[in-house]
């Protein structure tokens, strides 16, 4: 679903991404990890095309994105759901109005479809009937549900997770990764999961990589990354073990 080669990302001199090669199945969720600032939350903008990379190529089930114009990414976008660390709702419109607010803006359905279809992700992620609350009425774990309600609005074959379960308790986290598993099974969709959890990384990860110093680490599955001889993805392990 997602192909990237030899993809480079500099600021000034610092090689932030420096030669990424990664494939990622279709319905399978991928996570990357790595230290803070090592370049996951970036590898996920560049794939929505948010930024240009330095060098280097992204295809997007089929199309390489690094050559479209912004019109021609339109489509490819539509495909993407992007859940952000923030949850980034908009404080000012209800919930209702919030995971409605891309199918208002880029479709033509009626305002009676976008009700159901709004109600219909709302019940995805457990939230029924608080599409007449506002955001500030949420508490944390409910505010990252809604964000993937929005996320699911348009139906997207692909969803990129930036920290979903970062700043939760582990009750809450939990019920973020039991969510990202349902959708991953009933939705057969797409999932680049970027996060330092290792719960979130062994409850939801089909395969696991990590980015150090610009480069990509193989981690593989699960079972290969707790049983991994390599030293650097070891050493990472082990502390987050520890925390």
């Amino acid at each position: 679903m997602i192909k990237i080669r030899k993809l480079k990302q500099y600021f000034d001199q610092n090689k932030v991404l420096d030669g990424i090669d990664l494939d990622v199945e279709e319905a399978k969720t991928l996570a990357i990890i790595g230290p803070s600032g090592c370049g996951k939350s970036t590898l996920l903008r560049l794939i929505l095309e948010l930024d240009r990379p330095t060098a280097g190529s992204i295809f997007v089930d089929g199309a390489e994105v690094t050559k479209l114009s912004e019109d021609q990414l339109f489509p490819i976008r539509q495909k993407m759901g992007m859940i952000f660390q923030s949850s980034a709702l908009f404080d000012s419109m209800t919930v209702g109005e919030n995971v409605g607010f891309a199918l208002k803006q880029h479709t033509k359905l009626s305002d009676a479809e976008i009700k159901k279809k709004v109600d219909e992700k709302l019940e995805l992620v457990d939230l029924s009937g608080t599409d007449d609350l506002m955001p500030s009425e949420l508490s944390g774990g409910m505010q990252k549900r809604i964000g993937l309600a929005r996320a699911l609005a348009l139906d997207p074959k692909i969803i990129l997770y930036d920290e979903p379960t970062t700043g939760l308790d582990p009750i809450t986290s939990l019920s973020i990764e039991t969510l990202i598993n349902r959708l991953a099974g009933h939705l057969k969709v797409t999932s680049i999961l970027v996060t330092h959890q290792l719960s979130t990384i062994f409850r939801t990860a089909s395969r696991v990589v990590m980015l150090h110093e610009g480069k990509l680490i193989e981690g593989g599955t699960v079972a290969d990354v707790r049983n991994t001889s390599n030293k650097i993805l070891k050493e990472f392990i082990a502390a987050g073990l520890i925390e």
